[in-house]
């Protein structure tokens, strides 16, 4: 199969010089090409999640609490930024492969026109619903000021996140994977750098606290928005970038939001599952919500790749679609979910061989490493399953099927999720059988995953 890729490149003559690299370099070399700077930047991103927490633990364990509680609200932000992109980037990805060059500027536009609203939308919401976010999940009040602290500067300046991400998009629809991930781990480095500086005030600066942690985030964010529009401007030709003369286009905007929409949704739900979560465990104590906040933390070490492979499959599969080229989609489909399995895998692995020390990276107490060590190992044998499910999730975006990863995402958090850890906690009267929850919920979604997946294998990439 290798030897007639190649041979299509050599036998296109001239035409195989202005053919993406999407349309002709073997499958497997063009996944690990367009996936491995994804996957790399999206682990600095993890690392500065990470390390952001690290430093706010040094605060105090209401600190890690508080910023636990964020996680929904940070979480809704990116599931509509990083969901309006997967609209684009679909819809971006067939006008490229169909050589629909008025089509790809058009939809560059308005996916640019939807963060911006998307952004001014959580501005708005960052000045007034925070405290009343906070004060509806505890009544600490050193977690509730620390949180609308935290919160509050993270929401409003959001428009750096959101550009970050649609200029990430546009790299990413042409294969230019690799200045992604340059802008990424750029912004991510100044976060790390700027974190203790701002939270505890060296160098003859104040020592802010939580707002020096959240500070520093969007001061990040931003100069990598800088850095991705810098790099669509002069090395991303085949996307030009202009807002001179730009009028909406409606078909072309409910194009990308068909998409984006239900990956909005199903990414939302997410914070939801969270919200809920936090108000179970908050039953039992406070350490225990924290040590779900850095269970998310740690979690996004082998979560965040897979989520860097998927972003390199859907282009490929998306392209090759507008192209007609079912061969390539098919390889490409088989050659990200077994990566994905592999991936959580070995994750599952390192969560079962040293829970503590992922724990003592937070200074966890003795009470949060009692709580801590069992989560860590129980929640970690849902990985595989959900890497397969992750894996399916792709293909159903790159070819206009989000809806079934919304299902998906909603019937696996809302439907199974929630209440199984509910009803095991209320009966149980132990907080560490709750973890079995996340298990069960992972094999309801990997049923329906594999029957999704057989259904758009017949009725679209068998069509072809």
């Amino acid at each position: 199969m290798q030897g007639q890729e190649e041979a299509r490149v050599k036998e296109s003559g001239q035409e195989g010089v202005k053919e993406n690299k999407m349309g002709v370099m073997p499958v497997g070399r063009l996944l690990f090409s367009m996936s491995f700077p994804i996957m790399i930047s999206m682990l600095v991103q993890a690392l500065y999640n990470v390390v952001d927490s690290m430093f706010v633990a040094r605060v105090n364990e209401n600190a890690l609490t508080a910023l636990s509680m964020a996680f929904p609200v940070q979480n809704l932000m990116i599931a509509v930024s990083v969901g309006l992109g997967v609209g684009l980037n679909a819809v971006l990805s067939r006008a490229l492969g169909a050589k629909d060059e008025e089509g790809v500027r058009r939809t560059a536009t308005c996916g640019i026109l939807l963060e911006i609203i998307g952004s001014a939308l959580f501005m708005v919401a960052g000045l007034f619903v925070v405290r009343p976010f906070f004060e509806a999940q505890t009544d600490i009040t050193q977690i509730v000021e620390y949180g609308v602290q935290y919160t509050t500067i993270v929401m409003v300046g959001s428009l750096g996140s959101f550009m970050q991400i649609v200029f990430e998009r546009l790299l990413q629809s042409t294969g230019r994977t690799m200045f992604t991930m340059v802008s990424q781990a750029v912004g991510a480095i100044i976060n790390i750098i700027l974190d203790p500086i701002m939270i505890f005030g060296y160098f003859g600066m104040p020592a802010m606290g939580v707002a020096g942690a959240a500070l520093a985030t969007i001061i990040g964010q931003w100069v990598a928005a800088a850095l991705g529009l810098y790099m669509n401007i002069f090395h991303n030709p085949e996307i030009s970038i202009s807002m001179k003369g730009f009028r909406p286009h409606g078909p072309t905007l409910r194009r990308i939001l068909g998409i984006g929409i239900p990956s909005v949704v199903m990414q939302s739900i997410g914070s939801v599952m969270t919200f809920a979560m936090n108000q179970i465990l908050i039953a039992f104590s406070s350490t225990a919500v924290a040590v779900f906040g850095v269970y998310f933390k740690l979690q996004s070490f082998i979560f965040m790749p897979v989520f860097g492979l998927n972003n390199g499959t859907v282009p490929i599969v998306a392209y090759n679609f507008g192209a007609r080229r079912a061969e390539r989609m098919i390889k490409t489909i088989r050659y990200s979910i077994a990566s994905a399995i592999v991936i959580m895998v070995v994750g599952m692995l390192i969560f079962q061989a040293v829970p503590d020390r992922l724990l003592l990276l937070f200074d966890a107490s003795e009470e949060m490493l009692r709580i801590g060590v069992p989560a860590l190992r129980l929640i970690s044998l849902s990985f595989p399953l959900a890497g397969f499910g992750i894996g399916c999730g792709a293909v159903f975006q790159a070819l206009g099927y989000s809806v079934y990863s919304m299902i998906i995402s909603l019937v696996r958090q809302l439907f199974v999720l929630i209440p199984c850890a509910f009803l095991i906690g209320r009966l149980s009267g132990n907080v560490t059988a709750v973890w079995w929850a996340f298990v069960v919920a992972e094999g309801f979604s990997l049923v329906l995953s594999a029957i999704y997946l057989r259904r758009v294998n017949r009725h679209v990439i068998r069509t072809i």
